[in-house]
């Protein structure tokens, strides 16, 4: 990463565009060209996989396979893989949300005439990237089309032949199903060369992307089904335990995620290949990646199975400074560590001895009792300094709905805010001066919005999460010029 220097965090699905989500598109390319005129060095998103349960992309069904409800059509159109009718049936007219439920029941139905259309044409390509992926993308399209074939039920809901991969069985479901999984393989192909090119259209403007690894993936996943040997699973395939966390900030109850723990045992005797080759498909896709709760690696929270809330749960080892060292070792990957929530000593040390930078989060960082860690003066270099994150509410929803009288009397002494000012320019002020050598801002505080722009509200559920979008006359000269000069100003 560079010396001193500052980047933008909104998530694809988050662009402005007509086809009801963000999209690899024209928009992706002007925001890109809005971070450049604002001075930034950094976009920062969400995981790039599908979606899950509650369309989150931390409860994905593959850590490998990207969403395709990020294609471009326009782009489809161009290569005669969809008519200009087909287009208009995929416009829809509602910019400030993602509506998933339309999504899916027109979006795949659409690719699927792409793939008509454009099937001849691509099979010698396909079948190269197929043969390149195959540690995971045949299991991954058959995963689908078994998924399609048996109405959306998930895993632990299909036949026991394949739920538990009977050879005859699997061999038998490849047969038939061929056609659909080359379908979803061709749907891979096009997300990959679509966010290469987008990549390479930001890294040529200066401009380098912060990848997720979320630390997870869901019950409901080819990796489970695939590589059950990966996971700390019972005989019937089902989760022995599940993560989370134990009761924090967020939740009296903790947070029961529901994710399959991961056989460390298993992972080191293999040389942590699986995690290995996951770092290097992640380098192709980012510059950066933040490692979701990076605190895992040390100990992690292990719910038994059957228990009602985290409550239940207690601490087990990671696989410690070993995993560390194979992630680091990948080249031309950067690793950023999520280390937040509450952290005992032994946590603290081991993220200490990681070497990877940390995240500070301005949010947390006014309590006016007390020497916050957070505080922008207190943040060390080797740290990444936030204002807020896709979990946390925006700093205009905190300083006006959550914050005590206190913690805001603080903030604005500190920040100096001001309204005329603009308060979520006062926070970017506030994370932009700190010594450390990076500074990220969702961009939802760039533009001073509040609750009804927020990511995610961890331990909830709803429309409202992973589905906030920016409109694209917000992108405009006004602030990205403003942010140029808060950026010139504090020698990003």
């Amino acid at each position: 990463m560079q010396a001193r220097a500052s980047g933008v965090l909104l998530p694809v699905f988050s662009l402005p565009g007509p086809y009801g989500v963000g999209t690899f598109g024209t928009p992706a390319r002007e925001f890109v060209d809005f971070l450049a005129a604002g001075g930034q060095k950094f976009w920062q998103i969400l995981p790039l996989v599908p979606p899950g349960g509650g369309n989150s992309p931390y409860m994905s069904p593959s850590s490998f396979a990207g969403n395709p409800l990020f294609l471009d059509l326009d782009e489809l159109a161009e290569e005669g893989l969809l008519t200009a009718e087909e287009l208009d049936s995929a416009r829809r007219d509602n910019p400030d949300r993602v509506d998933y439920p339309w999504l899916l029941e027109t979006r795949i139905p659409l690719l699927r005439k792409a793939w008509a259309r454009g099937r001849a044409r691509y099979a010698r390509e396909l079948a190269e990237f197929l043969e390149a992926e195959r540690s995971w993308l045949p299991d991954y399209a058959l995963f689908l089309a078994l998924r399609d074939r048996f109405d959306g039920k998930p895993l632990a809901d299909w036949p026991d032949e394949l739920r538990l991969r009977k050879q005859s069985a699997l061999e038998k479901a490849r047969a038939e199903l061929k056609e659909a999984c080359d379908f979803h393989a061709f749907l891979q192909l096009l997300f990959f060369r679509q966010w290469t090119a987008v990549k390479a259209y930001a890294n040529g403007k200066g401009i380098s992307i912060i990848g997720d690894l979320p630390i997870y993936v869901s019950p409901d996943s080819a990796e489970v089904w695939a590589r059950p040997e990966l996971f700390q699973l019972k005989e019937d395939m089902t989760p022995a335990g599940v993560a989370g966390v134990p009761p924090d900030a967020f939740s009296d109850k903790g947070q029961h995620w529901g994710n399959p723990l991961y056989d460390w045992d298993y992972h080191r005797k293999t040389g942590f290949a699986w995690w290995r080759s996951r770092a290097v498909h992640l380098a192709r896709l980012y510059d950066v990646v933040r490692i979701d709760h990076f605190r895992g690696f040390h100990t992690y929270w292990c719910i038994p199975d059957g228990a009602e809330d985290a409550r239940e749960g207690h601490w087990e080892k990671g696989p410690g400074m070993e995993l560390v060292e194979v992630l680091r070792a990948v080249p031309g990957l950067a690793l950023i560590a999520e280390d937040l929530g509450d952290l005992d000593e032994n946590a603290l040390r081991f993220i200490a001895e990681s070497g990877l930078p940390g995240m500070k989060v301005l949010v947390y960082a006014f309590d006016p009792n007390g020497e916050s860690a957070y505080l922008p003066h207190n943040c060390p270099r080797d740290a990444v300094m936030y204002t807020g994150t896709h979990d946390t509410p925006t700093f205009v929803q905190w300083l006006f709905s959550l914050a005590s009288p206190a913690e805001r009397d603080f903030a604005s002494d500190y920040l100096r805010l001001r309204e005329d000012e603009g308060f979520g320019w006062g926070a970017v002020c506030g994370a932009w001066m700190s010594p450390c050598r990076l500074a990220i801002a969702p961009l939802q505080d760039l533009l001073g919005l509040g609750a009804d722009a927020r990511v995610n509200a961890p331990g909830t559920s709803g429309a409202l999460n992973w589905s906030w979008r920016v409109r694209r006359e917000a992108l405009n000269p006004d602030v990205s010029g403003r942010l140029a000069r808060i950026t010139r100003t504090y020698r990003r």
